[in-house]
C-alpha cells in the first residue's frame, strides 16, 4: 500500500514539469523558446536557430546575419550575400552584414565605396562632393574621371561638353562630326542648328486670260496663279515648291473697247507721212554723200599741191656742176 502511494506521488511530480499539466492561466507567462531549425524547420532557409518573435537567431555556415527593420521591430534573416548599402564581415563564430558609410550606395568594406549616392562622386574608393583637380564629374557613373571626351575641348564634366575640338559641331552638350537628323551644321557657330523647311500658303485665284498684258484682241492666251512663301528654308532645309503656275486658255476673239478701224483719209495721211519721212531720209542721205565727196576732193587737191611744191624746191636747191665753177 505504501509502495502504491509513493508511485502516485512521483507521477504527479513528473506531470508538473510540463506546461500541459499546469493551469491554463500560467500559459500567458510562458517564455520564448529557441527552436532548432533542424527540428522545427524555420521560415528562413539559412537559419540555424530562430524564434517566432525575433526571426533568425543564428545562421548556417557561409550565410550572413542581417537585421531587417519592420516598423519599430527588427528581425534577423540569413542571406548568402549582403543587400546594397551593406558589406559582409566574417568571423569564426558569426558572419554579419554591416551598413556602409552614409555617402556610399554600395561598398566593399567600411573604408572603400564601390558606388556613391546621388550628389557624391567616387574617387579612389571614397565618395566626395567635388572631384580632385584635373578630374571632372560623371553624373551617370557618379565617378570622377580624368578628362573630357575625345572630341571635346572644354567640358563641364565627362558627359557635358561646352566647346568642341575643330571639325566638330556642338549640340546639347555633345560634339558631332556629322549632325543628327533634322539638324544641319553651322560653320560660323560650329553648332548643329535645327533645319528649317520651306512653308508656302494656299494657291490664289487664276488671273483673267491675257496675252502680252492685254485681255482682248486675241483668241489664245494664258492664265496665272501664285502663292506666298510663309517660311523660307535654311541652307539644308527642304526647298520651296513652285510658287506660280501658268496654263493656256481660250477666249472668244473680240475687239478691244475704245479702238476703231481708221477710215480712208486717216490711212492716206498715215501713208503720206511715211512717204514724206522716206523722201526726207533719202535726201538727207544724198546730202551726206555729197559732203563726203567734196571733203575727199579737197583733201586730194591739197595733197597734190604739197607734192608739187616739194618737187620745185628740190630743183632750185640742187648741186652746182663742174663746168659752171670753171667759168666763174
Amino acid at each position: 500500500m505504501q509502495l502504491q502511494l509513493i508511485s502516485f506521488v512521483l507521477i504527479i511530480l513528473h506531470c508538473m514539469d510540463y506546461t500541459g499539466c499546469q493551469p491554463h492561466s500560467s500559459s500567458r507567462h510562458r517564455p520564448h523558446k529557441q527552436i532548432s531549425g533542424a527540428n522545427s524547420g524555420c521560415q528562413q532557409g539559412g537559419c540555424l536557430t530562430c524564434s517566432d518573435y525575433n526571426g533568425c537567431l543564428s545562421c548556417k555556415p557561409r550565410f550572413f546575419m542581417h537585421l531587417e527593420r519592420i516598423g519599430m521591430k527588427q528581425i534577423g534573416v540569413c542571406l548568402t550575400s549582403c543587400p546594397p548599402g551593406f558589406y559582409g564581415t566574417r568571423t569564426p563564430d558569426r558572419s554579419t552584414c554591416t551598413k556602409c558609410r552614409s555617402e556610399c550606395e554600395s561598398c566593399f568594406n567600411k573604408n572603400f565605396c564601390t558606388r556613391c549616392r546621388a550628389g557624391f562622386y567616387l574617387s579612389v574608393g571614397k565618395c566626395q562632393e567635388s572631384c580632385p583637380e584635373g578630374m571632372v564629374r560623371s553624373d551617370t557613373q557618379r565617378e570622377c574621371v580624368s578628362r573630357c571626351p575625345a572630341d571635346c575641348e572644354l567640358c563641364e564634366n565627362s558627359e557635358i561638353c561646352t566647346h568642341c575640338r575643330p571639325g566638330f559641331y556642338h549640340l546639347s552638350g555633345r560634339c558631332y562630326h556629322m549632325c543628327p537628323d533634322d539638324y544641319e551644321p553651322n560653320d560660323k557657330l560650329m553648332k548643329c542648328t535645327p533645319q528649317v523647311h520651306c512653308e508656302v500658303g494656299e494657291w490664289g485665284e487664276w488671273s483673267p486670260c491675257s496675252k502680252s498684258g492685254k485681255t482682248c484682241g486675241f483668241k489664245r492666251g494664258s492664265e496665272t496663279r501664285t502663292r506666298q512663301v510663309l517660311q523660307y528654308p535654311s541652307p539644308f532645309g527642304k526647298p520651296c515648291p513652285e510658287i506660280s503656275e501658268i496654263k493656256d486658255c481660250l477666249v472668244k476673239k473680240r475687239k478691244c473697247p475704245g479702238r476703231r478701224k481708221p477710215d480712208r483719209r486717216e490711212r492716206r495721211n498715215r501713208n503720206n507721212r511715211k512717204d514724206k519721212d522716206t523722201q526726207e531720209g533719202r535726201r538727207e542721205r544724198k546730202r551726206e554723200r555729197e559732203r563726203d565727196r567734196d571733203t575727199g576732193e579737197r583733201e586730194d587737191s591739197d595733197n597734190r599741191n604739197k607734192t608739187e611744191h616739194r618737187h620745185r624746191r628740190g630743183h632750185d636747191t640742187g648741186p652746182v656742176s663742174s663746168e659752171d665753177s670753171v667759168v666763174q
